[in-house]
């Protein structure tokens, strides 16, 4: 046998057990045996390099990092279903198609509706030559190179006779308990957790590391075809059977359904069944069997007139509340807790849900020994949705606001304007502990192995008193510790030791806007942190700045002015018709007085790039005086800036100076972090929406780096905000504002005709993401 045959013998060999592994569940060799088989065909390729292929079966575990993705068109438009949420909809679809059918025969076909990202593959003579996201439905991302390490994927199809082209559709997915377990690993690396196992798989599929994506546990359901030459299929159910011949894993209990009320039966048994199946689901899909009839039934502008989606309620259970707890944030932030009676909800046991504060719990009216209802948000957090007050006991307790920390036993206070009650003891172990994962955070220090659970240990075992005891740390302190049970016991060790403190290290190096953010200061998230890096040349001139303190008075003492002009000249109280001339004249004096004072120190702080002093649309009296105002030109605002000032006149502050002067932490801003300049300077830029080919993070940099800055919220000053796929809330308040609107996809599509003034102006002027 050549090598070339014994290459292809390996292939056709490892394809078959991948198929039996991933798709059958029936492996019929070892795991060793496989991996040797493996090994053998990836030392016989790197021999023959011309002999590799893009789909062979080493190629699974992922390559080379990618350098980004590139946007393809689809052959065939990938458009949505329209959703239903009652029955009511369903039998008006029902009546629908029949109407437009008249009296032709046709079954329907109802199937799960699984809740993943929506996915095109494109096969070429038998073989996987294009994946692609559904982006915007008329084009998508190429994906490939990820979706080749999918195992249930078949990279060449299972038939000796393939067609010209099959574009097969469906969803990728990460499985319920590979969910599970990956934000367990997430959690104890100290690296935030995916909200539900859609953004997960989102996520993996948008990274540029094949090699990562190799390792989530990502796996993928088939149920529709785009351009096909070279095969047919006459019904659905033919489809179905079609793809499961040719190696794809298709939906599990389709049920082929004539007439109306089967239907309705069938979609009842699909959601019963919804806690069996290996990934989430939100639904189920009916469709008309017969293909044939599509091209009659046609489309609407969004949608197919031959399929419709079936959405269901999150499942709701009741339980009782046995008990409620407190839990202790980084801040103090005191959260209550309910402890349930466990139940099953969605497929797996609740025993927990938050209760989010008092506010909450009063307006619910949740009490010790309630029967609650219990669903879980997005299918995966656990909530409080209701009280059967019906059904409370006469014995149900009140939980009362608290007057202790229960964790340390210091005192507590509620700030004015808030609604959280906090633990004031800077040293209390739960906030030490939480300070310090928020330190090893991802966006923070990125400190890979201090997860939550190394974090309790180094704090339980008096190790770390403060953040920064990070730095004094020797690998004879680290070492033992024991992280696991007396019945179970987990030492840290030598080696993992060894990393945590190579982490640690490698922390000194890290930007001056990362450590802001890793202090953990009350309100000052990421885009503040990137801000306030930019008028600071170190971390110990930011832990107690000249500069913040300043500019807090001066817009106290701004804001205090401008209150006080209002009152001065307001109409209906001092300047009325028969207001004396003497006293006009006082209070215009001192109106002037205050305004000059005003726009003397707005002007000031407008030259360093921290305000803009307002010089059009100001409110005016009846004798037309203006009222000066400003607006803050970055995310140093004034809650920024209270917490900073709180911050620096804090034990907790003063700590942070003294242990950074103590261990020699002075890490600097990067050249990049000084005050902006380029064509978007002083711009206030805001994303909603997923972004097709780059990340969130990506999209934000590049427009810091041309001068703008990134916003979290829509206000009036926002200058543009930048719509992605999906958008939220903030679309409709930029049309209530008045915001420009910018579509991500014109913005960088050089075909797309631009829909606003806006978006062709920074087309002209920028090429932001082009790749």
């Amino acid at each position: 046998m050549s090598v070339a045959e014994r290459i292809d013998a390996l292939r056709a060999e490892l394809d078959e057990h991948n198929h039996r592994y991933y798709v059958l569940a029936q492996p019929t060799i070892s795991d060793r045996d496989f991996d040797a088989l493996l090994q053998e065909l990836t030392k016989l390729e790197e021999a023959h390099p011309e002999f590799r292929s893009p789909n062979s079966p080493t190629q699974r575990v992922g390559g080379r990092p990618l350098v980004g993705f590139r946007t393809v068109k689809h052959a065939v438009p990938m458009i949505s279903l329209a959703n239903s949420y009652d029955l009511a909809e369903i039998r008006a679809f029902d009546k629908r198609v029949r109407g437009l059918l008249k009296n032709q025969s046709f079954q329907y076909l109802v199937e799960p509706k699984i809740d993943g990202v929506a996915m095109s593959l494109r096969y070429e003579q038998g073989q996987l030559v294009l994946a692609l996201t559904r982006g915007d439905g008329r084009e998508g991302d190429d994906v490939t190179a990820n979706i080749r390490t999918i195992g249930s994927i078949p990279l060449t199809l299972r038939t000796p006779h393939p067609p010209e082209v099959l574009e097969v559709r469906g969803e990728v997915y990460m499985t319920r308990k590979g969910f599970v377990k990956l934000n367990q690993q997430r959690e104890t690396a100290g690296l935030p957790v995916f909200a539900n196992p859609r953004n997960a798989a989102a996520g993996s599929l948008k990274l540029l590391d094949t090699r990562e994506v190799a390792k989530r546990p990502l796996d993928a359901i088939w149920y529709g075809v785009g351009e096909m030459r070279g095969i047919d299929f006459a019904t659905h159910r033919e489809l179905l059977n079609g793809l499961d011949e040719l190696g794809f894993r298709t939906p599990p209990l389709t049920r082929d359904c004539p007439d109306l009320p089967t239907m309705e039966a069938a979609l009842e048994e699909n959601l019963n069944a919804r806690n069996h199946y290996p990934f989430e689901m939100d639904g189920a899909v009916v469709k008309v069997n017969e293909r044939t009839l599509y091209g009659e039934l046609g489309n609407t502008a969004k949608s197919p007139r031959w399929a419709i989606a079936y959405k269901y309620e999150p499942e709701q259970v009741e339980t009782r509340l046995l008990d409620i707890t407190i839990q202790v944030g980084r801040t103090g932030v005191l959260t209550p807790v309910a402890e349930l009676e466990p139940v099953r909800v969605s497929g797996s046991t609740v025993s927990r849900a938050t209760l989010h504060n008092w506010d909450e719990m009063q307006r619910k009216d949740v009490r010790i020994g309630d029967t609650v209802l219990i669903e879980k948000a997005g299918e995966i957090i656990p909530a409080v949705v209701k009280v059967r007050i019906e059904k409370r006991p006469s014995d149900a307790l009140i939980f009362p606001e608290p007057d202790a920390c229960p964790v340390c036993g210091g005192p507590v206070s509620k700030r004015e304007g808030e609604v959280a009650w906090r633990c004031e003891n800077l040293q209390c172990p739960a906030q030490n502990t939480r300070r310090l994962q928020h330190l090893a955070s991802r966006k923070g220090l990125d400190i890979g192995q201090l997860g939550s659970v190394v974090a309790d240990a180094l704090v339980e075992k008096k190790l770390i008193a403060h953040p920064l005891d990070l730095f004094a740390l020797a690998l004879d302190d680290v070492a033992p510790l024991e992280l696991g049970t007396p019945e179970r016991p987990n030492t840290f060790g030598r080696k993992n030791a060894q990393k945590l403190l190579e982490g640690i290290q490698q922390a000194k190096e890290l930007d001056l806007q990362r450590w802001i953010f890793a202090i953990g200061i009350s309100n000052v998230g990421e885009s503040a942190s990137i801000d306030l890096a930019k008028h600071h040349e170190d971390l110990q001139s930011f832990l107690d700045s000249d500069l913040i303190r300043s500019l807090h008075r001066d817009i106290q003492e701004v804001d205090t002015a401008i209150q006080q002009m209002k009152e001065e000249l307001n109409p209906r109280t001092r300047l009325t018709p028969t207001t004396p001339q003497a006293e006009v004249t006082s209070i215009l004096e001192e109106y002037e007085e205050l305004r000059s004072k005003v726009e003397e120190i707005l002007t000031r702080w407008s030259d360093r790039g921290f305000v803009t002093l307002t010089t059009k649309a100001l409110k005016k009296t009846d004798r037309g005086l203006p009222i000066p105002s400003y607006n803050f030109s970055s995310n140093i605002t004034t809650s920024v800036l209270e917490a900073c000032r709180a911050f620096y006149d804090s034990d907790q502050g003063a700590t942070w100076l003294r242990k950074a002067l103590e261990f020699n932490l002075n890490p600097t801003r990067s050249a990049g972090d000084s005050s902006p300049s380029g064509k978007l300077s002083g711009k206030k830029v805001v994303f909603t929406g997923s972004l097709e080919g780059v990340t969130r993070e990506e999209a934000k940099q590049t427009l810091r780096d041309l001068g703008a800055t990134i916003s979290s919220s829509i206000s009036k000053n926002t200058d543009f905000l930048i719509v992605g796929e999906n958008p939220g809330s903030k679309l409709e308040k930029a049309n209530e504002l008045g915001v420009a609107i910018v579509p991500y996809h014109d913005l960088i599509d050089p075909k797309a005709e631009p829909q606003s003034e806006t978006t062709q102006v920074l087309r002209e002027q920028l090429d932001l993401f082009d790749s």
